[in-house]
């Protein structure tokens, strides 16, 4: 039976510059570091770890399908999200911006900062139970009104990848202003995404930790810290 858990100006400069708005003075945590407090998932699959949140999934109970952890708190429309990240197997994400699909098996939908342990896909921007991957890593991709993706390369992929830690922690960051997302790791600039498709682009929505169907896995995030971007 699954249990619920419940508890109560920036200049981005990467080999070219790019300036968005500067965010507030004031962070907003996340995490506490101790607790659950202020998320809800499947508590079988979520615990607290020397200061960091771990999700676990096993082979003797393996998930049906992806599933999440997500923060119950408001957060703004635009806004810079920082944590450190450590993924030991599997394939996570971090979702923004998205929807609760499934309220009792804790489905989301939207835009995912992916994270996989063979690096394959991590830092690119997928849309859960959407459009698929948006912007592959070392893209900028601008999304037309109709659905038409204009893609400039930036940065060769693999290139960036040599930035991650394979067998530490990582920073990601991810800004958020208006249509424009960014994905950062390591404070390397690995996707960015315009997307201006009216009926498929969001604005707001939940922020939330995956944990993907397949083989057992094992991640961890901290140090979740949200500032909100002035207009």
């Amino acid at each position: 039976m699954r249990r619920l858990i419940t508890s109560s100006p920036i200049c981005l400069v990467l080999g070219f510059a790019l300036c968005v708005s500067a965010v507030s003075a004031e962070e907003t945590s996340l995490f506490d570091g101790k607790s659950l407090e202020g998320w809800r998932g499947q508590a079988e699959l979520w615990t607290v770890e020397d200061g960091a949140i771990v999700g676990r999934t096993s082979a003797s109970d393996p998930i049906k399908t992806n599933t999440f952890l997500i923060y119950d708190g408001e957060t703004p429309s635009d806004f810079e999200l920082r944590l450190r990240y450590r993924i030991e197997s599997g394939n996570s994400g971090v979702q923004y911006r998205s929807r609760v699909v499934d309220e009792d098996k804790f489905i989301v939908g939207g835009y995912q900062a992916d994270i996989e342990v063979t690096n394959h896909y991590t830092g690119i921007n997928y849309e859960e139970r959407g459009r698929g991957i948006l912007a592959q890593r070392g893209q900028r991709v601008t999304i037309a009104a109709d659905g038409e993706k204009q893609v400039e390369s930036f940065a060769d992929g693999a290139e960036i990848a040599k930035s991650f830690k394979v067998d530490g922690w990582n920073d990601y960051k991810i800004v958020a202003k208006g249509n424009r997302l960014q994905h950062f790791i390591n404070d390397v600039l690995t996707c960015e995404v315009i997307d201006g498709q009216p009926e498929k682009a969001a604005t707001e929505g939940v922020i939330a930790l995956q944990l993907h169907v397949g083989p057992p896995m094992v991640v961890k995030f901290k140090e979740i810290v949200i500032d909100t971007i002035a207009d």
